[in-house]
């Protein structure tokens, strides 16, 4: 039996399903952040942080777009939790429906609408300009300072670990 370095595989370890949250946020078990600092290229916890950022700057264009569309998520929404719930579905479905289509699509989100990147830097899309006006359903958090639990430290190691392979 031979064995060298690269056939050396490692066991992954069970994580919950998880939130993502910017600096605001505190690291828990079930809401994952960046790891904080400047770090090193190529590093497991600089492409963490990456994935991590693109993760949110997909889920921020897709809200950011549904609440210019949508103005109903432009401030707190005052239903009872189910009313909320299926204006939230419904919303998704008709998100849904109006990219399916490339006719609905050209017009609902043409071309530049959503943030992307272009040589390592982002670039804002139009739905940023149409939301800033109006936008008053989010209000900022304030950074506090937490220690996390170790917990979460683990989740977020192995997760950086996964990103890696």
């Amino acid at each position: 039996m031979s064995s060298s370095a690269g056939s050396f595989k490692r066991e992954r370890k069970s994580v919950p399903y998880i939130f993502i949250g910017d600096e605001a946020f505190p690291l828990s078990e079930n809401l994952m952040k960046v790891y904080p600092g400047q770090l090193p290229k190529r590093s497991k916890e600089r492409i963490f942080n990456y994935r991590i950022c693109r993760a949110r700057r997909v889920v921020e264009n897709v809200f950011g777009l549904a609440s210019s569309v949508f103005r109903v998520l432009r401030k707190p929404v005052l239903l009872e939790p189910e009313k909320a719930q299926l204006v939230a579905v419904t919303i998704a479905c008709l998100h849904n429906f109006l990219k399916r289509s490339s006719d609905s699509a050209a017009i609902y989100t043409p071309p530049g609408t959503f943030d992307y990147e272009e040589n390592g830097r982002v670039i804002e899309g139009s739905w940023r300009a149409m939301n800033n006006a109006n936008m008053t359903s989010l209000f900022p958090i304030r950074k506090i300072a937490r220690k996390p639990p170790l917990k979460a430290k683990e989740i977020r190691e192995e997760s950086a670990a996964y990103f890696l392979s």
